[in-house]
């Protein structure tokens, strides 16, 4: 078995003992549950299918429910899918698979998802095209596809050519990345790179080989809680929030001119009658 389930939680940055900034993707990893293991007998292949993440039974089917009476009696899964194997496995229905049965850190690995769905795009945005002039009376050709058309032979447009249509939920592998990080307690995996998908998507991680110069964290623990702590905002805390006390500031009272001017009268006026 080399391959193992995973949610995506962000991409963050984290840093190398040499002080290099890496781009770094949060997954979270929970166990696997076995809910059937498939043999090659009865089915023509060995595999094991897998429950990944749980949620309330309430809307699950009868025929789903008798299903996995077995390894979820009270809960349905999130995600059900099947993992091929080339031998006979040592599971049964109920039991779990970890993250680090499969996965260590050092590991290479590739990653497959969905591509985020962007909807109807048009040629800028879905193929990178630049766009015409925007002089000599095209201002409305900014943006615009330009010919797709051929000369009198073939007299058709090719196929596969580029024009404005559905982008995205494309199914994505990203290679040649690492396993650099793995916490136990939190359930979570970090993997050098970026993965396809918006958060929480569903990420297949398959190992394909060792790295021979494995990527260490600076201040592994430190540097690995700090990086975890990304993709869960802290809690907010009950205590009451104490206010600094506030110093004012000594200011001058504003002198009234008015005032100043009548005394200055009545201060003449005494003078003159001395």
């Amino acid at each position: 078995m080399l391959s193992f389930y995973g949610t995506k939680l962000t991409t963050t940055s984290a840093y190398d003992q040499k002080g290099n900034r890496l781009a770094v993707t949060l997954v979270k990893v929970k166990p696997l549950i076995v809910t059937q293991v498939k043999t090659e007998s009865k089915d023509g292949y060995w595999s094991i299918q897998c429950a990944i993440l749980t949620k309330s039974s309430k809307s699950l089917s009868k025929p789903l429910k008798n299903h996995l009476k077995k390894a979820l009696p009270n809960k349905a899964p999130l995600f059900l899918r099947e993992i091929k194997l080339s031998k006979e496995p040592k599971l049964k229905p109920g039991e779990k698979i970890l993250v680090t049965d499969v996965i260590s850190v050092g590991d290479q690995v590739k990653v497959t998802g969905t591509t985020k769905g962007r909807g109807f795009a048009g040629v800028i945005k879905r193929w990178g095209f630049h766009g015409g002039p925007r002089t000599h009376g095209q201002s409305d050709r900014e943006r615009a596809i330009g010919s797709i058309g051929q000369r009198t032979d073939p007299g058709r447009v090719w196929k596969g050519k580029k024009m404005p249509g559905h982008f995205g939920t494309d199914t994505k592998t990203v290679r040649g990345l690492e396993v650099i990080a793995i916490d136990k307690e939190k359930n979570q995996l970090i993997v050098t790179g970026t993965a396809p998908g918006h958060r929480n998507s569903l990420l297949i991680i398959t190992k394909t080989g060792v790295a021979k110069k494995p990527i260490l964290l600076k201040d592994r623990g430190s540097a690995t809680s700090a990086t975890l702590r990304v993709a869960t905002a802290p809690a907010a805390s009950s205590e009451p929030i104490k206010k600094s006390p506030v110093k004012k500031s000594k200011t001058k009272k504003p002198v009234d001119k008015k005032h100043v001017a009548a005394k200055g009268e009545d201060t003449q006026i005494t003078k003159s009658k001395k």
